[in-house]
C-alpha cells in the first residue's frame, strides 16, 4: 500500500486513528503555536449607546432597567459597544447579547446589588462543575456568540460577610443562625450523580447557592479585558462549555469562599495572560464538570495557555480539579509569578477515585515562585472523597521546567493510590530553595527528576 492511500485508510479507521496518535509525539511549540492561531477576541461595530441614555444615573438608585435596553438597542443594531461612563451604578444582573461589548471607561464602577431576589427567575447553569437552574450569575450569557466586557473600570459584586458569602456555612464565613448552602449543596450533588434531569434541579430562593459572577455559557469569542473585579458571591470568571475565549489585563481582589480568580471549565482554546490575582480560593482553577455529570457532557477544557500572570493570596496559583471528570488536556503555563505566604501551591493537580478523568499534555515552565506556605508542585489524588470510588485519575504527561521557588513547607509532593500510582510526571531544571519539609512521594510509580536542587542538594528520581 501506498504511504498516500495508508493514510487515507488510516483516517478512515479510529482504531488506526489511535495508531498514528500514539505514534506522533506532542510538540508543545507547535500546539502552542496553532492555539494561540485560533484564539482571536471579536470586534464589534463602531457603535456605541452610552447607558446614561437609556435613563441610568449614578448613585443608590437601580440602573439595571438602563442597562438592559442598552444592550438590547446594541443587539438590534447590529452590535457595537454600550458603555458604562464615570461614576456608580447600582444594577442586577447584566445578561450579555451577541455583538455587544459592555464597557467600562475610566472610574467607572458597576455595583451589583446584593438582594438575591434581584437574581431570580433561575437561568440555566453550572455550578461547582454540576448542571442547574439557579440564580442568575451577575454577568452572564447564554449561547451567545461575540460578548466582551472590556475597559478600565471596576465590577463590584459587594459581597461580604454580611452578604451572600455567609451562605457558605463553613466555620469562617457561618454567620449565627443563618441559613447556608450544605442541604442545597448536597442534593445538587446527589441529582447529578442520580442523573435527575436539569430542569428539575431547580434552586434559587430557598437553596443559598451562590452565583458566580462572569459565567458565559456555550457561547463563542468571548473577551474579557483591562477591568477590575472586587468581591464576588462566589467563582469570578467562569466560561463554561464555550470556545476561543481571552482574558486579559483583569485585576481580581476577592477573598470570600470559594473565590476562584478565573474557572475555565469544559471551554476549548482559552487565553489568561496579563492578570493579576488575589483571591480567597485558587487563582486560577481549570475544570470539567464533576463526576457523573461531568461525564455525561464529557467535554474536556482543553488548549488552555496562561502566560505573564501575577498570583497573589489563594489556595493555588494554577488548580487543575478538583471537578474535572470530563477531563483536561493541553494546559501551559508560562512566565507566570507566584508570591505570598498567603499563597498556598504554584502547580496544583487536585483529583480522587470519584472524579476520574485523564490530565494530560500539561506544561507548567519559566515560572517564578517567591513563597508559598504549601508544597510548590502537587498532584494529589485523596482531596475530598480520596480512595474508594470506581474512577482512577489518569495523569500524564506533565512538565515542570524551569521552576524557581524561595521558600516553601515542601518542593514537591505527589500522592497517589497504591493501585493508581502517579506516572507520566517530568520535574526538569529546577531549584527549589528553602523547603521546610522533606518531598513527598507516596504511591509513584513514575516521576522522573532532571537536574533538580532541593535546598541545595540533587534529588532523584522516584
Amino acid at each position: 500500500m501506498t504511504r498516500r492511500l495508508f493514510l487515507a485508510a488510516a483516517a478512515a479507521s479510529p482504531v488506526s486513528r489511535r495508531v498514528l496518535a500514539a505514534e506522533t509525539p506532542f510538540d508543545p511549540a507547535r500546539e502552542m503555536s496553532a492555539i494561540l492561531g485560533r484564539i482571536r477576541p471579536p470586534q464589534f461595530p463602531d457603535r456605541v449607546f452610552d447607558v446614561t441614555r437609556y435613563g441610568a444615573r449614578p448613585g443608590n438608585r437601580m440602573s439595571g432597567d438602563a442597562i438592559r435596553q442598552a444592550i438590547d438597542a446594541c443587539s438590534q443594531a447590529g452590535g457595537g459597544r454600550v458603555v458604562v461612563p464615570a461614576g456608580e451604578f447600582l444594577t442586577g444582573p447584566i445578561h450579555l447579547k451577541s455583538n455587544v461589548n459592555l464597557h467600562l471607561e475610566k472610574d467607572a464602577t458597576l455595583r451589583f446589588s446584593t438582594d438575591a431576589a434581584d437574581y431570580l427567575p433561575v437561568v440555566f447553569t453550572r455550578w461547582e462543575g454540576t448542571e442547574c437552574m439557579n440564580y442568575s450569575p451577575l454577568i452572564y450569557a447564554f449561547e451567545q456568540t461575540d460578548i466582551a466586557v472590556t475597559g478600565e473600570g471596576t465590577l463590584d459584586g459587594q459581597a461580604d460577610l454580611d452578604h451572600w458569602w455567609f451562605w457558605k456555612g463553613n466555620a469562617r464565613f457561618r454567620k449565627a443562625g443563618a441559613p447556608n448552602q450544605i442541604k442545597a449543596r448536597n442534593a445538587l450533588m446527589a441529582a447529578g450523580d442520580n442523573d435527575v434531569p436539569v430542569e428539575k434541579r431547580v434552586y434559587g430562593e430557598g437553596a443559598y447557592l451562590r452565583p458566580p459572577f462572569v459565567q458565559p455559557y456555550r457561547s463563542t469569542n468571548v473577551w474579557i479585558e483591562g477591568v477590575t473585579i472586587r468581591n464576588s458571591p462566589f467563582w469570578e470568571l467562569n466560561p463554561v462549555l464555550c470556545r476561543n475565549v481571552t482574558v486579559r489585563n483583569v485585576t481580581i481582589v476577592s477573598k470570600g469562599p470559594n473565590n476562584d480568580g478565573c474557572d475555565p471549565e469544559s471551554s476549548t482554546d482559552v487565553l489568561v495572560e496579563g492578570c493579576d490575582f488575589t483571591t480567597g480560593d485558587d487563582c486560577i482553577a481549570i475544570k470539567s464538570g464533576r463526576n457523573r455529570d461531568g461525564r455525561r457532557l464529557h467535554v474536556p477544557t482543553a488548549n488552555l495557555i496562561i502566560r505573564n500572570c501575577r498570583m497573589r493570596d489563594g489556595h493555588g496559583g494554577v488548580s487543575l480539579g478538583s471537578e474535572l471528570s470530563g477531563g483536561i488536556r493541553n494546559v501551559f503555563v508560562d512566565n507566570c509569578r507566584m508570591d505570598s505566604p498567603n499563597l498556598e501551591r504554584a502547580l496544583r493537580i487536585k483529583t480522587n477515585s470519584y472524579r476520574g478523568g485523564e490530565v494530560e499534555n500539561i506544561y507548567f515552565r519559566n515560572n517564578t515562585v517567591g513563597q508559598v506556605s504549601e508544597a510548590v508542585i502537587e498532584v494529589d489524588y485523596f482531596y475530598e472523597e480520596g480512595k474508594g470510588g470506581p474512577f482512577h485519575p489518569v495523569v500524564r504527561n506533565v512538565v515542570v521546567e524551569n521552576v524557581t521557588s524561595k521558600r516553601s513547607k515542601h518542593a514537591l509532593f505527589f500522592r497517589g493510590f497504591p493501585d493508581a500510582p502517579i506516572d507520566g510526571v517530568r520535574v526538569a531544571h529546577c531549584n527549589f530553595e528553602n523547603a521546610a519539609e522533606a518531598n513527598v512521594f507516596q504511591d509513584v510509580a513514575g516521576v522522573t527528576l532532571d537536574d533538580v536542587i532541593v535546598n541545595g542538594k540533587k534529588v532523584r528520581s522516584e
